[in-house]
């Protein structure tokens, strides 16, 4: 039996009655497929379950399957997960000597020791071996299925020349956890899927930003508000690609991070980075296909993408004088499209406008620098850096702080940091200006700059 380890677990009977029925139904085509006995499927679901398929409190999560046969599609793609023997336990009723039985499809897995279904396994299950369902079947894994553009499930791809539909039916691992456990997970990072989500606990007034990156930051923020009225406008809704693209360009530790996690924070959209230097696969096609997973999870979710260190794939792109640089072109190629279309709000960060390549530059809609602060800007910084728990003595002086030393936001809070910890070290109960000072050089020492 399955147990209820949580009060907002599925009740144990609401699973069990959701299997017995998708067994019934397997069952059902097995015995009319041996004894060659046809029938109509839709009618004899309609007769037998009368509409309740896929209105049981095992599906509130996916509301929009409305057919039968979508049920049927999803539990065999759930049934893995928690019944491993499920569908051997079945045919072996049918074929109790065993025997090959390629018409129900399938395939073994890596770790899990039984059969997986794939999109034949519903073919056979829908369709039988009637030619003209089993084609129809295919409706249901094209990507203009809400199961596709939602990433609720899809058929994993197979080698050129297999036939598409031999490929396992994938269930997303936050659409599983939602219907047994009703609760959402983040994607685990990894090569499978190389991005990590940004939040930050501070808010605007925490970003000390110079004017013009400020008013050019609100623009994102005023597209974020209205540009879903541009998209409903009869006659620019056929003129403008979706998305909004934008660059931010400046030294490390400027803001660039922090500014895309704000405004993620502001809107209540998630925000996932993608650190493109790291993503860049030695193996041709695997940078593609691993972006590719990121791109249709981020547009079912309406996150916003945040590209970091994009010299890596964006740069100024080569002559083909090997194969590498063939393939590396053609990477850059597929991101350049795959940003194009993304319906969200994409932002790309780097040290240097001048890395990048021009055709590239001309597909965003702002270009935003992050300019290393100026005095006046440092000196808030500072201020806005004290810690609460050390006041400072009366040695510190943040004036003379700001203007001395240019350092960035992310570096004066380093230095601050080290600082802070080496007076809670000599249990002062005060910082001062050598403790500071300190800080500042330890922070130059690492950036390899004079102090």
């Amino acid at each position: 039996m399955l147990y209820t380890l949580h009060k907002n677990i599925p009740s144990s009977f609401a699973l069990e009655s959701a299997l017995a029925d998708l067994k019934k139904i397997i069952a059902h085509r097995l015995h009319t497929h041996f004894n060659e006995q046809s029938f109509s499927f839709k009618q004899w679901v309609a007769q037998n379950f009368n509409g309740t398929l896929y209105k049981q409190e095992l599906l509130q999560y996916v509301p929009n399957i409305k057919h039968s046969e979508e049920w049927i599609i999803l539990m065999l793609a759930l049934v893995p997960h928690v019944r491993p023997d499920f569908f051997e336990s079945i045919i072996r009723e049918h074929l109790p000597a065993g025997g090959d039985f390629s018409e129900f499809g399938g395939v073994k897995a890596t770790n899990h020791r039984s059969m997986l279904p794939t999109g034949e396994t519903a073919q056979f299950i829908l369709a039988g071996t009637h030619l003209e369902d089993r084609l129809t079947v295919h409706q249901y894994f094209t990507e203009d299925h809400f199961f596709f553009k939602q990433t609720i499930l899809w058929l994993e791809p197979v080698k050129e020349g297999e036939p598409v539909m031999s490929g396992r039916i994938v269930l997303a691992q936050d659409v599983l956890d939602k219907i047994l456990f009703h609760k959402e997970t983040a994607p685990r990072f990894g090569l499978d899927f190389p991005a990590k989500r940004v939040t930050t606990e501070m808010d605007w007034t925490d970003a000390v930003l110079n004017q013009q990156t400020t008013a050019q930051v609100k623009d994102i923020s005023t597209w974020l508000q209205h540009h879903h009225l541009l998209q409903e406008d009869e006659n620019l809704r056929r003129k403008l690609k979706p998305g909004y693209r934008v660059l931010f360009y400046g030294p490390s530790g400027t803001g660039k991070t922090l500014t895309a996690a704000l405004i993620g924070k502001e809107f209540g959209k998630e925000v996932y980075r993608i650190d493109l230097s790291q993503v860049v696969s030695k193996y041709i096609g695997e940078t593609e296909k691993n972006l590719e997973t990121v791109f249709r999870r981020a547009e079912s979710k309406n996150w916003i993408l945040f590209f970091d260190e994009a010299d890596a794939l964006f740069g100024k792109r080569t002559n083909v004088q090997s194969s590498h640089d063939k393939y590396a072109n053609q990477e850059v190629s597929y991101l350049l499209q795959r940003v194009e279309d993304y319906p969200g709000l994409l932002i790309l960060a780097s040290n240097f406008k001048s890395n990048l390549d021009e055709a590239f530059l001309r597909r965003f809609h702002a270009v935003i620098h992050f300019p290393m602060p100026n005095a006046a800007e440092r000196f808030v910084l500072w201020q806005k850096a004290m810690p609460a728990l050390l006041p400072p003595d009366d040695t510190v002086n943040l004036q003379q702080l700001s203007k001395q030393y240019e350092m960035s936001g992310a570096s004066i809070l380093n230095a601050v940091q080290f600082a802070a910890l080496s007076a809670l070290a000599e249990n002062s109960k005060q910082l001062s200006q050598s403790h500071l000072v300190e800080g500042i050089r330890k922070e130059f020492i690492k950036e390899e700059k004079s102090i």
